[in-house]
């Protein structure tokens, strides 16, 4: 288990476009994970909600970049705790070249999926679709 923060803000005057540049900056500033959902605001207006998880590290960080890359004038920041399986990486030489598999492990399960980014690269540079280059790569 390992602590985590949540950093949440709602919006409603930010286009899709802005959101999603937003969570690509927090992403890129060391985020765990961001995303962003529909919620209903105060006077029934449409809005967005903004959730960051990061270290307590790079908390000040994130809110940095919220500021910076969003619309927000205040973030709500929830402190919990996450369980986590451990993580490792492989690297399987296929015909396709290099592919990474993350495998998961822990609470009495083993869970393996191959890299999204090296299957698309596959998926790219063969013409196949995404689940083609996964079915051939599992099959090499």
């Amino acid at each position: 288990m390992e602590h985590i923060i949540e950093l949440q803000c709602n919006m409603d005057d930010m286009t899709g476009e802005e959101v999603g540049f937003a969570i690509e900056r927090l992403m890129d500033a060391g985020a765990k994970d961001a995303f962003s959902y529909g919620i209903q605001m105060k006077k029934k207006r449409p809005g967005i909600l903004l959730c960051v998880l990061c270290e307590e590290k790079d908390r000040e960080k994130m809110v940095d970049v919220i500021f910076r890359h969003t619309s927000t004038i205040g973030i709500r920041e929830l402190v919990a705790e996450r369980y986590v399986m451990e993580r490792s990486i492989l690297e399987k030489e296929t015909e396709f070249g290099l592919v990474h598999t993350k495998l998961s492990k822990g609470y009495h399960t083993e869970k393996e999926k191959l890299e999204y980014e090296d299957i698309a690269a596959i998926a790219r540079k063969y013409n196949m679709t995404l689940k083609e280059a996964r079915n051939k790569i599992k099959e090499a």
